[in-house]
């Protein structure tokens, strides 16, 4: 008997970051390797990145994700989706068909899991790291319907689906009516060892003076982040305690948010700093007061956690995975979701009480050791494999 063999299929992965499902499948899939699953991942290229690579035992494969110009970004997810499985097709011929379980990651690659697990009959499974409906508080377009219904056969062809948060895994029931028994759990982890490091204080002199507070925001300038939410705050925090508020990410509110600060007088308080390296932002975690996050709709909430791995006192809104992630008062600060009002109060309650930031801090980065670790997150995938594979031998299909 082979050990077991998995190939995740995924539209990122580093160097091609986009979201969260890029480190979640590095880390992922890394910590497989150490657990002695021999695992395959199938991805999109990416300029300068070879087409073949072994990573951490991780053997990565970047395939021709369809150059030419498409009308629009539903066309081409759908023509690289059949670059992808005609290629991951040649490969798991070259490897002699050993794979056991197929693993695809959000519905960027529904139609090549869905046909692989056809083509070569072996189990798919999903993990959903979010939904559209999710995402856009409802269905307003032919564009979003279309996403909706991908995720619907997505998860239907699946043998289980792996959700990151017992919220997202009611979401996910709810959305597309799926059963309880092809729901699992697995959240999603951090790397505690990257916030290893001590002196910042010229690092942090680029972004702040010695007498402001660093007030940090990691994610897209999207809606459902809420990042709107914080610059409406923004006044009422500098009312209290003197702060620099610093915006890493991109999105398409960008404009929007730079006329708000312009029109508040206040573009010399608030940073917009673009997209950051993975270095950089962990020493900006490493060095914020307070990191903030005020997302309406969010699946999980990793920005919360790296945050805490980073030693950095998390103020969140109470909704979706984050509420599974902070505890109030113990490892963090809720506030009430779209109200800047209480975001304000999290905020300056940070900021105004060094013995209470430290309290949170401590209890924070323990409560990532302990809960949140890949070791622990690869142990239990490997579970779940282990038991769709058993199910799978007994079944009609093998």
């Amino acid at each position: 008997m082979h050990n077991l063999s998995v190939l995740m299929l995924s539209w990122e992965y580093p160097p091609r970051v986009i979201g969260g499902i890029s480190p979640h499948i590095y880390f992922l899939s890394k910590h497989l390797a150490k657990q002695d699953i021999k695992a395959y991942v199938v991805t999109c290229d990416f300029p300068g990145a070879p087409a073949h690579e072994v990573i951490d035992g991780v053997e990565v494969y970047r395939v021709d994700s369809y150059k030419n110009p498409s009308p629009d970004f539903a066309t081409w997810v759908y023509l690289m989706n059949m670059n992808m499985q005609r290629e991951t097709a040649a490969l798991m011929k070259k490897i002699d068909y050993k794979i056991d379980v197929i693993h695809a990651h959000d519905w960027l690659v529904a139609n090549a899991g869905i046909g692989l697990k056809h083509i070569f009959r072996k189990p798919l499974l999903v993990t959903m790291h979010s939904t559209e409906m999710g995402r856009r508080d409802g269905l307003h377009t032919t564009a979003e319907r279309m996403i909706h219904e991908t995720e619907a056969w997505l998860t239907y062809e699946a043998w289980k689906v792996i959700c990151c948060s017992n919220y997202m895994i009611n979401h996910v029931k709810y959305v597309f009516g799926l059963p309880n028994d092809k729901l699992v759990m697995a959240p999603n982890g951090v790397n505690t060892h990257g916030y290893i490091g001590t002196d910042y204080q010229t690092f942090r002199g680029k972004f702040a003076l010695p007498e402001e507070k660093i007030v940090l925001f990691v994610g897209r300038l999207v809606y459902e982040k809420g990042i709107h939410i914080l610059i409406n705050a923004v006044p009422k925090i500098l009312s209290k305690v003197n702060a620099k508020f610093i915006i890493v990410g991109s999105g398409y509110m960008k404009e929007q948010l730079l006329n708000i600060v312009r029109s508040m007088g206040l573009e010399h308080k608030v940073l917009f700093e673009g997209f950051l390296d993975d270095t950089n932002l962990m020493k900006l975690q490493k060095c914020a007061d307070v990191s903030v996050v005020p997302s309406l709709f969010e699946p999980f909430g990793i920005v919360a956690l790296e945050a805490m791995a980073a030693g950095s006192p998390v103020v969140t809104s109470d909704t979706g995975g984050l509420t599974e992630i902070v505890e109030h008062d113990i490892t963090g600060v809720k506030v009430y979701p779209n109200n800047p009002d209480s975001l304000a109060w999290g905020i300056t309650k940070v900021l105004l009480d060094e013995s209470y930031a430290q309290f949170l801090r401590d209890n924070a980065y323990r409560r990532v050791q302990e809960k949140y670790n890949w070791e622990k997150i690869a142990q239990d995938t490997k579970h779940i494999y282990e038991d769709v594979l058993g199910e799978y031998t007994k079944s009609f299909w093998a």
